[in-house]
């Protein structure tokens, strides 16, 4: 095993096991019940140890290719989608506001020079 087992799991490990123990049940190798139970075995699970009792006797647990996310970087990939969601944010506001600068700027340009598309005669 990889890690500790007495380490907390969180909430990305244990769905990652319970979709691996859906997956199980619909492979046929377990019944309606035995996934009810060991669903509700996972999801109150505490430490990776827990977590790994449950997935013992299946193919495809963790020694076998499921990789639980570590609750580090289950919160990484939180905070690197908050920055970008708060970088493209940032990114319109300041798109907007030279916007509005430049429009400001423009008509105050043609204001100050009589220049504002228009004439007295209706033509431009």
């Amino acid at each position: 095993m990889s890690r500790d087992s007495s380490l907390r799991a969180s909430d990305a490990d244990r769905e990652a096991v319970t979709e691996r123990l859906r997956t199980a049940a619909g492979e046929g190798r377990l019944d309606a019940e035995e996934l009810e139970e060991r669903l509700h075995t996972a999801l109150r699970a505490r430490t990776y140890g827990e977590l790994d009792l449950v997935l013992a006797d299946l193919p495809g647990s963790e020694r076998h290719g499921v990789e639980l996310m570590p609750a580090a970087l289950a919160a990484v990939t939180v905070a690197t989608r908050v920055v970008l969601t708060l970088v493209v944010l940032s990114l319109m506001l300041v798109q907007a506001a030279l916007t509005a600068t430049w429009w400001v700027l423009l008509r105050a340009h043609g204001c100050a020079t009589g220049h504002l598309g228009y004439r007295a005669g209706g033509r431009a």
